[in-house]
């Protein structure tokens, strides 16, 4: 597990996709907010907050098109 700390202005998309950017970013906020349930509240995050971040196996495909192998 690794942890993050926000700046101000952070947004759970925003962590979300630099925690995450291969392997589907902003849609794994669900996971972010699992794991630091104190802060869901927020919408906007306030600076200097250090949030956990799980570890997310990426999805292994096997019916790639040719163009994405």
């Amino acid at each position: 597990m690794k942890t993050y700390r926000t700046i101000q202005g952070d947004t759970w998309d925003l962590i979300a996709l630099k925690m995450y950017p291969k392997i589907g970013g902003e849609k794994l906020i669900d996971i972010l907010l699992e794991y630091n349930p104190e802060y869901m509240n927020f919408v906007i995050l306030p600076a200097n907050i250090i949030l956990n971040v799980p570890d997310v196996l990426e999805p292994v495909v096997l019916n790639l098109p040719a163009w994405k192998r």
